[in-house]
């Protein structure tokens, strides 16, 4: 069966400057994949060209088997981007933000269905911000507005979710609330690429973890050879892996305490 995402040679160029050098990422169906590195290691440029957000000098993405320039199935993939990017002056509600993931669902633009509006509940539930369905985004901590573009990707019943540092600004609790409702989704069929700076509760769900240095793929394996030391360096060791706990079959409750 083909992967749900293969990146192979991928080799970009910002500003006159290499930020990846053919780079190869595989996700397979119902794995959890964890793409790690320091600040400017090439991760968040990776999983944008991988999204089809960056052009790739070199190289070549397919989703669920299909070639990125011929994909078309958009519903398949949840795109989780770093929120400081997604949020900074966008006047809308969480329910507005939450119903753009359903764009790719409606026969037609503009016309929500009653699924739709039944999804974006749920979705904006299942992150534990029912109580700010009609707030506006801007109103929001930081680590509500992530939960807000959580749930967008929630809301399109993605069958691969690519997440883009979704514990940015959002305390420990909450990131155990988010490693249950990633290990829920995985036990219901979905895939994850998951950015990360260090795994916290997340790390027992790992199938496999990439660390990117300097724009190359410096270890592709398990979350076993992994160890974070102290300014954001990652490095990788060799020893026997460990045998992966069973992914708890948890929705996931979010609480409150986010980090402003």
């Amino acid at each position: 069966m083909s992967p749900v995402l293969s990146v192979h040679g991928a080799s970009v160029t910002l500003d006159g400057r290499p930020v990846l050098r053919r780079v190869d990422l595989e996700v397979a169906s119902g794995e959890i994949v964890a793409l790690l590195g320091a600040n400017g290691s090439g991760k968040s440029t990776l999983v944008r060209a991988a999204v089809g957000l960056i052009p790739l000098d070199e190289g070549q993405v397919e989703l669920f088997g299909t070639p990125l320039p011929r994909f078309r199935t958009w519903r398949r993939l949840g795109y989780v981007p770093q929120h400081s990017r997604a949020v900074a002056g966008v006047p809308a509600t969480v329910q507005e933000v939450v119903m753009s993931g359903r764009l790719s669902r409606r026969p037609f633009v503009g016309i929500a269905r009653q699924a739709d509006h039944d999804a974006v509940v749920g979705a904006v539930a299942r992150v534990g911000l029912a109580d700010r369905l009609r707030s506006p985004l801007a109103e929001l901590s930081g680590g509500q507005q992530q939960r807000a573009l959580i749930a967008r990707a929630l809301a399109g019943d993605a069958d691969l979710l690519v997440m883009d540092e979704p514990t940015s600004g959002v305390d420990h609790e909450n990131q155990e609330s988010l490693a249950e409702l990633l290990g829920g989704l995985v036990n219901e069929g979905a895939s994850v690429l998951l950015v990360a700076h260090e795994l916290g509760p997340m790390r027992p769900l790992i199938d496999r973890t990439l660390v990117l240095r300097a724009g190359h793929v410096d270890y592709d394996g398990p979350v076993s050879g992994v160890t974070f030391e102290e300014h954001e360096q990652v490095h990788h060791h060799t020893e026997a892996p460990e045998p992966r706990p069973d992914v708890p079959n948890i929705g996931g409750v979010w609480g409150e305490g986010d980090v402003r």
